[in-house]
């Protein structure tokens, strides 16, 4: 293995546990309060989130009156932390991320879908291993109780097994990537650019992906209702131009891909990895995601979400997921 793929890093970690680490004490944070007109948004480095970038640079957010003020968090969990501190108007997380804050009875609602992870996690496996059966008794790579130990579960579930039936290695993902390459391990569970990278080399091949699990690894933004009540036209504008970026993404992609690179240090060329396994929420997907009587929507996946982060107890209490999700800010922008 080359030291170019050693050194390649995931700045977002979008774990599972975050919610966890965040509720059990939330630290102070430099956020200002959030001015009056202004809605303060945070994100962190994952491709449905850097994406709104685009829509600043490309003069979205201001076509549609709203004034949005992006926070750059470089550790994800601290987002979640000043969000639910009420130190952000809104803020990019996962759906798993935002079940233990409801758990905790804090009042945010999801009011956008951004994307799915379509690919961009992956079960990937040596080439002799050919079905799951073959797995049993076999040593997996995976960060533990991370989106990837997520997917493990859900893999092994959709495939007639548990977790049981495998041996789990923690290690982080540079790490769980680099024990799969050496052969130290049979499978590992991992995200791009690690997914692409083992692919290339020739040394793995997924044998499971997030697109093989639609809804479940949802990517949001997440509001707080103070937010939503005395900020709703701003945020409504700002769901609008979410609509025009994902417009943007699909139809001038390289253009696209230059921007969000820039803003995580990458080369365009390196960053149009991500977005094959990143599939972006237009408005359709998004009336989808919030009808309660669509298998794949948020209040149809959260129970399944919530019943992983229960049993390894990362979250406390039973989160009410319909109070966690308000879809009239999607049907506003659609007016």
């Amino acid at each position: 293995m080359s030291s170019s793929f050693l050194s390649i890093s995931r700045a977002f970690k979008r774990s599972v546990a975050g919610a966890c680490m965040v509720l059990a004490g939330v630290a102070a944070t430099s956020v200002a309060t959030p001015a009056a007109a202004e809605v303060k948004v945070g994100l962190s480095d994952w491709p449905g989130w850097v994406a709104w970038y685009v829509a600043e640079q490309k003069g979205f957010f201001k076509k549609h009156g709203a004034d949005v003020k992006l926070v750059w968090f470089a550790n994800y969990t601290d987002s979640i932390g000043a969000l639910s501190s009420g130190q952000l108007d809104a803020n990019s997380q996962t759906w798993s991320d935002t079940l233990g804050p409801l758990a905790k009875g804090l009042p945010l609602k999801a009011i956008l879908v951004n994307d799915n992870s379509a690919g961009n996690d992956a079960l990937m496996v040596g080439p002799k291993i050919t079905s799951f059966a073959q797995l049993k008794g076999k040593k997996v790579a995976l960060e533990q109780y991370s989106i990837s130990h997520f997917v493990l579960a859900t893999a092994l579930a959709k495939n007639g097994m548990k977790l049981g039936d495998v041996k789990i290695v923690n290690l982080s993902a540079g790490d769980a990537a680099a024990a799969f390459i050496s052969g130290k391990v049979d499978a590992a569970v991992l995200w791009n650019p690690w997914v692409h990278q083992i692919e290339a080399s020739g040394k793995g091949k997924p044998l499971f992906t997030s697109k093989d699990m639609p809804g479940l690894v949802p990517d949001l933004l997440v509001a707080q209702d103070k937010a939503i009540q005395t900020k709703r036209k701003e945020l409504v504008g700002m769901i609008k131009a979410w609509f025009e970026t994902e417009k943007f993404i699909r139809e001038q992609p390289a253009e696209a891909a230059k921007i969000m690179s820039k803003v995580v240090s990458m080369s365009p060329e390196e960053y149009t990895v991500f977005l094959p396994g990143t599939k972006f929420f237009d408005a359709a997907a998004n009336t989808q995601a919030f009808d309660v009587k669509n298998p794949l929507s948020l209040s149809s996946t959260a129970p399944t979400i919530a019943a992983f982060l229960t049993q390894y107890k990362l979250i406390d209490g039973k989160p009410d997921a319909a109070k966690g999700i308000d879809g009239t800010l999607v049907q506003d922008a659609l007016k």
